[in-house]
């Protein structure tokens, strides 16, 4: 029997999705959770500032980007077939109805929730004679003495305002003391100053009671503009381009990096938020300030900034339950973890499991005299985490401390660079990676003495050395002592740190190198397992699916007759569903309470599975423009873990599950109609695991 034909021509554009778009898609999936009666009322608030927060970058990076090709005259299609003016039309209509949407949900939804609750974000009218006198000291003492009004006229052209600062337009009637008649001033709101204001207790019935900075200023704005009358106040924030362009060619990376995050704050502008009851002439005279178009308008129903809106409430009713991540038993059963890591590899998936064991290795290895060196690649951490501070202990310890610290981590590059200053100062080396690649891989290597030989034991993650994202993300993170996988890891390091011809690895996949072919290899092998009539499956689980060259060996696979399952938390480039061509590939993306980080690689290989774990999603930039790494799951065991608890549930969630169909379009999973059986992921994982 002949095998089946595979189609080879794969460039129609009706097989493919727009990244943006599908990137927009996922925000969306976010904001829903806000709606989400299953969640809890402080955390579906929390869904709606993230979806607030998601939209701010999506603007700063996303429409800044399209809107430049289009300056640029980088007009052409696609893999999707669309042009980039029709995309931006696009992104426009699905956003101003996205924003309308998210207001509604905050007015008619969240808030009256809240106020039952006695959780109240009270406005002026609102105010009682004694909250009224509190709040106007407030304004006397912490809000007026860092005001700085700005009247627009000749000698005071408009200022230039911040990237997502808060602000107000002001109408005047009046002389100012110098007798002009300036009819606009604009107050910005310093950064220092708390967007919501939580009343003292005296003042609420003991309930949760706030005031919006914006409330407080618009009360008393007046008093900015003695002898004049402020006949109108209008809160507005422009997004501008946020992303940058580093000259690789630059002496000192750091140095010229700092010069583009100032210019960061004042990119161009991409779009313009206004109160809804601005009139149409001040928002006339901002669109031209800031010289955007009608479609870049987006007058909102309530603050402007709703991405700062959440206040501490202790109220642990309304907030997911707490859980207690669990330590591995056989890390329990040991005080030295070089001995727990040589006795067998060790997996933890984050939140479930404790993030402290990888501290806990830092934290021995500083200590141990018997370690001699440490490498550590860092791509976000933060300036004051202990991983930082234990890297730094072990520098002034004596110990040979190098850190790969990628400078160029998007909106992390300021605290990158005070994390390299701080390591340097320690007395550890730090390297900035190589020019062109960011370096994204997260790895650990450890060299110790152990009687007459030196041992390596090295950490592979998914995720970030970031102790707060560990708590938030879903990751794993392997430790091993196997001397192959350790062997690679020290090759990859010298790489990243020195120069010389690329490393032939025996166990390690990594990017820009051998990745992306190798799994062009492992593709083409269930093909060839499937047409020979063995077990062939791919199940394949990223953050983002857009690399051309992948997605069209998956509709290879597809069209072989392989069953391809794709877990993918945002953005997915490839159309699932299209008969004789895609109808083999099912798309699911789970959103809920933790975001979905874990990168797994799973083929049947012939009923012999092979795992990978890896820091690269399936995208361009992933796989030919950062130092990735992708390593296999060699415990039988261990492999059959991530098989069960990393894949399988997430086939089987139709609780937080979304379902992607032919058409392109996003449904939300829902148990078979005579069955009762919720599967719910991350709370299966958060039982089993805790």
């Amino acid at each position: 029997m002949s095998a089946p034909q595979i189609s080879t021509d794969l460039s129609n554009p009706a097989f493919y999705l727009n990244r943006e778009l599908s990137i927009l898609d996922f925000n969306l999936r976010v904001l829903e959770q806000a709606t989400d009666l299953r969640h809890p009322l402080i955390e579906r608030l929390n869904f709606l500032l993230i979806f607030s927060r998601n939209l701010d970058e999506f603007f700063e990076i996303r429409v800044a980007g399209l809107q430049q090709q289009i300056m640029m005259g980088q007009v052409n299609p696609g893999p999707d077939g669309l042009l980039p003016q029709e995309v931006l039309a696009t992104i426009s209509a699905i956003c101003h109805s996205a924003v309308e949407r998210q207001y509604r949900i905050l007015n008619d939804d969240l808030l009256p929730a809240l106020a039952e609750e006695n959780i109240r974000y009270l406005r002026r009218e609102e105010w009682n004679d004694q909250q009224a006198t509190w709040v106007r000291r407030y304004f006397k003492e912490q809000v007026l003495p860092v005001l700085t009004p700005i009247g627009l006229d000749p000698a005071h052209p408009f200022p230039r305002l911040v990237n997502k600062s808060l602000n107000f337009i002001v109408s005047l009637e009046g002389k100012d003391a110098f007798g002009r008649q300036i009819s606009l001033a604009v107050v910005p709101a310093p950064r220092s100053l708390p967007r919501v204001v939580r009343l003292p207790d005296e003042l609420t019935n003991g309930g949760d009671q706030h005031v919006m900075l914006s409330s407080i200023i618009h009360e008393h704005v007046s008093e900015l503009f003695p002898g004049m009358t402020a006949n109108g106040c209008f809160q507005f924030r422009v997004t501008r381009n946020a992303d940058m362009n580093v000259d690789e060619d630059a002496e000192d990376l750091a140095l010229a990096l700092k010069g583009e995050l100032l210019s960061r704050r004042y990119g161009t502008a991409v779009r313009l938020e206004v109160a809804d009851n601005c009139p149409r002439h001040i928002i006339n005279y901002l669109l031209k300030q800031f010289n955007l178009p009608e479609d870049a308008l987006y007058q909102v129903n309530g603050p402007v900034n709703l991405a700062r809106m959440l206040s501490n409430f202790d109220r642990p009713r309304l907030r997911f339950t707490p859980f207690r991540p669990k330590v591995p038993s056989v890390l329990q059963k040991h005080d030295n973890i070089f001995d727990a890591i040589a006795q067998q590899d060790i997996l933890m998936m984050h939140p479930f499991e404790s993030f402290s064991p990888v501290v806990d290795l830092l934290r021995q290895a500083a200590r141990d005299a018997n370690v001699l060196a440490i490498k550590q690649t860092l791509y976000r951490s933060g300036a004051d985490s202990e991983i930082v501070n234990l890297l730094a202990e072990a520098a002034r310890n004596g110990k040979e401390v190098t850190v790969v610290i990628e400078l160029r981590a998007r909106f992390d590059e300021e605290s990158n660079i005070e994390v390299a200053h701080k390591l340097q100062q320690a007395g550890a080396i730090v390297v900035y990676g190589i020019v062109g690649y960011k370096t994204h891989a997260k790895m650990i290597l450890v060299v110790r003495r152990e009687g007459k030989k030196l041992v390596r034991y090295a950490h592979l993650g998914t995720g970030n050395y970031h102790a707060g994202n560990a708590r938030l993300y879903t990751d794993y993170g392997l430790l091993t002592a196997q001397t192959e996988v350790c062997e690679d890891v020290h090759k990859v390091f010298q790489e990243l740190t020195g120069m010389g011809r690329l490393a032939r690895l025996k166990q390690l996949m990594h990017a820009p190198f051998t990745l992306h072919a190798q799994l062009m290899q492992l593709i083409d092998q269930e093909i060839h397992n499937q047409q020979a009539g063995l077990p062939a499956r791919i199940v394949v689980k990223v953050n983002a699916l857009t690399e051309k060259q992948l997605m069209q060996a998956l509709i290879r696979a597809s069209q072989a007759g392989v069953k391809v399952d794709l877990i993918l938390r945002s953005v997915c480039c490839l159309r699932p569903g299209i008969e004789g061509v895609t109808d083999n590939i099912q798309v699911r993306s789970i959103v809920g309470r933790f975001l979905e980080h874990t990168r797994i690689f799973y083929f049947e290989n012939a009923g012999d599975p092979k795992v990978f774990c890896s820091s690269a999603d399936w995208m361009d930039r992933n796989l030919f423009q950062r130092v990735e790494t992708c390593f296999p799951i060699l415990d039988t065991k261990l492999r059959q873990r991530v098989i069960d608890e990393g894949l399988m549930i997430y086939l089987k969630d139709n609780s937080q599950a979304w379902l992607l169909n032919s058409a392109g379009d996003w449904r939300r999973a829902e148990p078979a109609q005579d069955s009762d059986d919720i599967v719910q992921a991350q709370q299966f994982l958060l039982e089993k695991l805790t």
